[in-house]
Protein backbone atom coordinates (compact mmCIF):
# COMPACT_ATOMS: atom_id res chain seq x y z
CA UNK A 1 0.00 0.00 0.00
CA UNK A 2 1.07 3.54 -0.75
CA UNK A 3 0.16 6.14 1.87
CA UNK A 4 0.25 9.88 1.22
CA UNK A 5 -1.19 11.35 4.42
CA UNK A 6 -1.39 10.53 8.09
CA UNK A 7 -5.11 9.73 7.99
CA UNK A 8 -4.26 6.79 5.66
CA UNK A 9 -2.02 5.13 8.25
CA UNK A 10 -3.58 2.19 10.08
CA UNK A 11 -0.45 0.59 11.58
CA UNK A 12 2.31 1.35 14.04
CA UNK A 13 6.03 0.76 13.58
CA UNK A 14 5.95 -1.99 16.18
CA UNK A 15 3.50 -3.94 14.02
CA UNK A 16 5.80 -3.99 10.99
CA UNK A 17 8.26 -6.83 10.34
CA UNK A 18 11.88 -6.33 11.31
CA UNK A 19 14.31 -5.91 8.43
CA UNK A 20 18.01 -6.11 9.11
CA UNK A 21 19.72 -2.80 8.26
CA UNK A 22 22.13 -2.83 5.34
CA UNK A 23 25.75 -2.85 6.49
CA UNK A 24 27.82 -3.07 3.29
CA UNK A 25 29.00 0.03 1.44
CA UNK A 26 29.33 0.38 -2.33
CA UNK A 27 30.96 3.38 -3.98
CA UNK A 28 31.66 4.26 -7.62
CA UNK A 29 35.13 5.56 -8.45
CA UNK A 30 35.64 9.10 -9.75
CA UNK A 31 37.48 8.00 -12.92
CA UNK A 32 35.03 9.77 -15.22
CA UNK A 33 33.35 12.26 -12.88
CA UNK A 34 32.85 15.71 -14.41
CA UNK A 35 30.02 18.13 -15.15
CA UNK A 36 29.12 18.15 -18.84
CA UNK A 37 25.39 18.97 -18.71
CA UNK A 38 22.78 20.53 -16.42
CA UNK A 39 19.98 18.34 -15.05
CA UNK A 40 19.46 20.02 -11.65
CA UNK A 41 19.75 23.62 -10.38
CA UNK A 42 23.05 22.97 -8.60
CA UNK A 43 24.83 22.12 -11.85
CA UNK A 44 24.01 25.44 -13.50
CA UNK A 45 27.20 27.44 -14.13
CA UNK A 46 29.46 24.52 -13.20
CA UNK A 47 30.01 22.80 -16.55
CA UNK A 48 33.71 22.01 -16.86
CA UNK A 49 34.38 23.33 -13.35
CA UNK A 50 35.31 20.11 -11.52
CA UNK A 51 38.85 19.83 -10.21
CA UNK A 52 39.30 16.11 -10.80
CA UNK A 53 42.32 15.75 -8.52
CA UNK A 54 40.52 17.39 -5.60
CA UNK A 55 37.41 15.33 -6.32
CA UNK A 56 39.45 12.14 -6.17
CA UNK A 57 40.92 13.15 -2.79
CA UNK A 58 37.48 14.01 -1.43
CA UNK A 59 36.08 10.68 -2.63
CA UNK A 60 38.95 8.89 -0.90
CA UNK A 61 38.26 10.82 2.31
CA UNK A 62 34.66 9.59 2.27
CA UNK A 63 35.80 6.05 1.46
CA UNK A 64 38.25 6.14 4.37
CA UNK A 65 35.59 7.50 6.72
CA UNK A 66 33.49 4.38 6.15
CA UNK A 67 36.53 2.15 6.60
CA UNK A 68 37.47 3.90 9.86
CA UNK A 69 33.97 3.12 11.17
CA UNK A 70 34.49 -0.57 10.47
CA UNK A 71 32.73 -0.91 7.11
CA UNK A 72 33.98 -2.74 4.06
CA UNK A 73 33.73 -0.63 0.91
CA UNK A 74 33.20 -2.35 -2.43
CA UNK A 75 34.30 -0.13 -5.34
CA UNK A 76 32.57 -0.22 -8.72
CA UNK A 77 34.66 1.52 -11.35
CA UNK A 78 33.13 4.44 -13.21
CA UNK A 79 32.50 4.11 -16.93
CA UNK A 80 33.38 6.46 -19.81
CA UNK A 81 30.51 8.72 -20.77
CA UNK A 82 28.79 8.27 -17.38
CA UNK A 83 30.01 11.28 -15.34
CA UNK A 84 27.23 11.01 -12.73
CA UNK A 85 27.72 7.31 -12.05
CA UNK A 86 29.70 8.34 -8.96
CA UNK A 87 26.32 9.13 -7.35
CA UNK A 88 25.60 5.46 -6.88
CA UNK A 89 22.56 5.82 -4.64
CA UNK A 90 20.44 6.48 -7.72
CA UNK A 91 20.68 3.49 -10.06
CA UNK A 92 19.01 0.87 -7.84
CA UNK A 93 16.99 0.17 -4.72
CA UNK A 94 18.57 -2.79 -2.90
CA UNK A 95 16.26 -4.82 -0.66
CA UNK A 96 16.22 -7.90 1.53
CA UNK A 97 13.43 -10.41 0.99
CA UNK A 98 11.71 -12.05 3.95
CA UNK A 99 13.56 -15.30 3.21
CA UNK A 100 16.90 -13.50 3.32
CA UNK A 101 17.47 -13.40 -0.44
CA UNK A 102 19.00 -10.14 -1.62
CA UNK A 103 17.49 -8.19 -4.47
CA UNK A 104 17.66 -4.88 -6.32
CA UNK A 105 15.03 -2.82 -8.12
CA UNK A 106 16.53 -1.20 -11.20
CA UNK A 107 15.92 2.50 -11.71
CA UNK A 108 14.53 4.27 -14.77
CA UNK A 109 16.49 7.51 -14.77
CA UNK A 110 14.69 10.78 -15.40
CA UNK A 111 17.55 12.27 -17.43
CA UNK A 112 18.54 10.37 -20.60
CA UNK A 113 22.17 11.30 -19.93
CA UNK A 114 22.16 8.92 -16.95
CA UNK A 115 20.25 5.98 -18.46
CA UNK A 116 23.38 3.94 -19.18
CA UNK A 117 24.46 3.87 -15.53
CA UNK A 118 21.72 1.40 -14.59
CA UNK A 119 23.02 -1.39 -16.81
CA UNK A 120 26.40 -1.35 -15.07
CA UNK A 121 24.79 -1.82 -11.67
CA UNK A 122 22.49 -4.50 -13.04
CA UNK A 123 25.58 -6.48 -14.03
CA UNK A 124 27.21 -5.80 -10.66
CA UNK A 125 24.28 -7.28 -8.74
CA UNK A 126 23.71 -10.16 -11.16
CA UNK A 127 27.33 -11.25 -10.71
CA UNK A 128 26.64 -11.55 -6.97
CA UNK A 129 23.50 -13.60 -7.45
CA UNK A 130 20.97 -10.96 -6.49
CA UNK A 131 17.36 -11.07 -7.68
CA UNK A 132 16.77 -8.27 -10.18
CA UNK A 133 13.46 -6.45 -10.60
CA UNK A 134 13.56 -4.65 -13.94
CA UNK A 135 9.87 -3.84 -14.48
CA UNK A 136 10.47 -0.15 -13.83
CA UNK A 137 13.60 0.00 -15.95
CA UNK A 138 11.61 -1.28 -18.93
CA UNK A 139 8.62 1.01 -18.38
CA UNK A 140 7.76 4.61 -19.12
CA UNK A 141 7.66 5.96 -15.56
CA UNK A 142 10.72 7.36 -13.79
CA UNK A 143 12.31 6.04 -10.61
CA UNK A 144 15.73 6.97 -9.23
CA UNK A 145 16.46 4.31 -6.65
CA UNK A 146 17.74 5.33 -3.25
CA UNK A 147 17.81 8.94 -4.31
CA UNK A 148 14.08 8.87 -3.61
CA UNK A 149 13.37 5.56 -1.82
CA UNK A 150 14.74 5.25 1.72
CA UNK A 151 14.34 2.29 4.07
CA UNK A 152 13.22 3.03 7.62
CA UNK A 153 15.98 1.67 9.83
CA UNK A 154 15.14 -1.82 11.08
CA UNK A 155 11.66 -2.03 9.57
CA UNK A 156 10.06 -3.20 6.34
CA UNK A 157 8.86 0.31 5.59
CA UNK A 158 9.87 2.52 2.69
CA UNK A 159 9.84 6.30 2.49
CA UNK A 160 9.29 7.38 -1.12
CA UNK A 161 9.88 10.85 -2.53
CA UNK A 162 8.23 11.93 -5.77
CA UNK A 163 7.65 15.02 -7.85
CA UNK A 164 10.86 15.57 -9.81
CA UNK A 165 12.77 12.35 -10.55
CA UNK A 166 10.32 9.65 -9.47
CA UNK A 167 6.68 9.10 -10.42
CA UNK A 168 4.41 8.24 -7.49
CA UNK A 169 2.81 5.42 -9.49
CA UNK A 170 6.03 3.42 -9.28
CA UNK A 171 5.49 2.88 -5.57
CA UNK A 172 2.41 0.72 -6.19
CA UNK A 173 4.61 -1.80 -7.99
CA UNK A 174 7.38 -1.56 -5.40
CA UNK A 175 4.95 -1.98 -2.51
CA UNK A 176 3.53 -5.17 -4.02
CA UNK A 177 6.80 -6.73 -5.14
CA UNK A 178 8.73 -5.92 -1.96
CA UNK A 179 5.77 -6.55 0.37
CA UNK A 180 6.19 -3.23 2.15
CA UNK A 181 4.08 -0.15 2.83
CA UNK A 182 5.38 3.04 1.24
CA UNK A 183 5.02 6.49 2.79
CA UNK A 184 4.97 8.80 -0.26
CA UNK A 185 6.20 12.37 0.23
CA UNK A 186 5.73 15.13 -2.35
CA UNK A 187 8.83 17.19 -3.21
CA UNK A 188 8.11 20.62 -4.71
CA UNK A 189 11.38 22.59 -4.40
CA UNK A 190 13.67 21.92 -7.40
CA UNK A 191 16.79 22.36 -5.26
CA UNK A 192 15.64 19.31 -3.29
CA UNK A 193 14.91 17.13 -6.28
CA UNK A 194 15.58 13.83 -4.47
CA UNK A 195 14.27 12.75 -1.07
CA UNK A 196 17.81 12.09 0.12
CA UNK A 197 18.59 15.81 -0.19
CA UNK A 198 16.02 16.78 2.46
CA UNK A 199 15.46 13.65 4.62
CA UNK A 200 18.25 11.77 6.38
CA UNK A 201 17.08 8.79 8.45
CA UNK A 202 19.58 8.57 11.32
CA UNK A 203 18.09 5.68 13.29
CA UNK A 204 14.67 4.13 13.87
CA UNK A 205 13.52 7.10 15.93
CA UNK A 206 15.48 10.06 14.55
CA UNK A 207 15.41 11.97 11.27
CA UNK A 208 17.26 15.02 9.99
CA UNK A 209 15.15 17.12 7.61
CA UNK A 210 14.87 20.41 5.81
CA UNK A 211 11.19 21.16 6.57
CA UNK A 212 10.58 23.67 3.77
CA UNK A 213 11.17 20.94 1.18
CA UNK A 214 7.96 19.17 2.22
CA UNK A 215 4.26 19.82 2.12
CA UNK A 216 2.11 19.67 5.27
CA UNK A 217 1.08 16.06 4.69
CA UNK A 218 4.67 14.91 4.38
CA UNK A 219 5.77 16.69 7.54
CA UNK A 220 2.91 15.11 9.46
CA UNK A 221 4.03 11.64 8.38
CA UNK A 222 7.64 12.36 9.32
CA UNK A 223 6.76 13.67 12.77
CA UNK A 224 4.37 10.76 13.37
CA UNK A 225 6.96 8.05 12.72
CA UNK A 226 10.04 9.80 14.13
CA UNK A 227 9.84 10.88 17.79
CA UNK A 228 12.97 12.98 17.26
CA UNK A 229 13.20 15.31 14.25
CA UNK A 230 16.20 17.58 13.68
CA UNK A 231 15.64 20.56 11.38
CA UNK A 232 18.65 21.76 9.39
CA UNK A 233 18.84 25.53 8.81
CA UNK A 234 18.21 26.93 5.34
CA UNK A 235 21.79 27.82 4.42
CA UNK A 236 23.25 24.48 5.51
CA UNK A 237 20.51 22.48 3.80
CA UNK A 238 20.65 24.41 0.53
CA UNK A 239 24.34 25.24 0.25
CA UNK A 240 26.05 22.38 2.10
CA UNK A 241 23.53 19.55 1.60
CA UNK A 242 23.34 18.96 5.36
CA UNK A 243 20.44 16.52 4.93
CA UNK A 244 22.39 14.46 2.41
CA UNK A 245 24.40 13.18 5.35
CA UNK A 246 24.46 9.49 6.20
CA UNK A 247 24.37 7.53 9.46
CA UNK A 248 25.41 3.95 8.61
CA UNK A 249 25.27 2.55 12.14
CA UNK A 250 22.86 4.64 14.21
CA UNK A 251 25.75 6.42 15.95
CA UNK A 252 28.11 8.13 13.50
CA UNK A 253 26.84 10.77 11.08
CA UNK A 254 29.04 11.45 8.05
CA UNK A 255 28.27 14.96 6.84
CA UNK A 256 29.66 17.73 4.64
CA UNK A 257 32.18 19.89 6.49
CA UNK A 258 30.89 23.24 7.76
CA UNK A 259 27.33 22.37 8.85
CA UNK A 260 27.94 23.90 12.26
CA UNK A 261 24.34 24.38 13.42
CA UNK A 262 23.27 20.94 12.24
CA UNK A 263 26.34 19.36 13.80
CA UNK A 264 25.51 20.96 17.14
CA UNK A 265 21.97 19.58 17.01
CA UNK A 266 23.33 16.12 16.18
CA UNK A 267 25.78 16.22 19.08
CA UNK A 268 22.99 17.32 21.43
CA UNK A 269 21.32 13.99 20.65
CA UNK A 270 24.63 12.16 21.25
CA UNK A 271 25.46 11.39 17.63
CA UNK A 272 29.13 11.43 16.68
CA UNK A 273 29.77 13.82 13.79
CA UNK A 274 32.25 12.76 11.09
CA UNK A 275 32.95 15.71 8.79
CA UNK A 276 34.19 15.21 5.24
CA UNK A 277 34.62 17.57 2.32
CA UNK A 278 32.51 16.97 -0.81
CA UNK A 279 32.77 20.47 -2.32
CA UNK A 280 33.52 19.23 -5.84
CA UNK A 281 30.46 16.98 -5.77
CA UNK A 282 28.18 19.69 -4.40
CA UNK A 283 28.73 21.46 -7.73
CA UNK A 284 26.90 18.54 -9.35
CA UNK A 285 24.09 18.40 -6.78
CA UNK A 286 25.26 15.57 -4.52
CA UNK A 287 27.11 14.86 -1.31
CA UNK A 288 27.64 11.99 1.15
CA UNK A 289 24.41 10.00 0.80
CA UNK A 290 24.42 10.28 -2.99
CA UNK A 291 27.97 8.97 -3.22
CA UNK A 292 27.36 5.59 -1.60
CA UNK A 293 24.93 2.68 -1.72
CA UNK A 294 24.18 0.51 1.30
CA UNK A 295 23.65 -3.19 0.56
CA UNK A 296 23.33 -6.51 2.37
Amino acid sequence: MVLTQLSDVDFTLSELPFMEPARNVVMTSTDHFEITYVINPHMAGNIGDVNTQIAKKQWQELHDAFVSLGFNVDVVYGMPGQPDMVFCANQTLPFLQKNGQRGAVLSKMYAPQRAGEVLHYERYFEEQGWDIIDDIFKGDIEFEGMGDALWHVGKRLLWGGHGFRTDISVYDLISRRLETPVLALVLDDPEFYHLDTCLCILDSETALIYPDAFKKEGLELIHHFFPRVIEAPKNEARELFACNAHCPDGKNVIIQRGCEVTNGLLRDLEFNVVEVDTDEFLKSGGSVFCMKLMTW
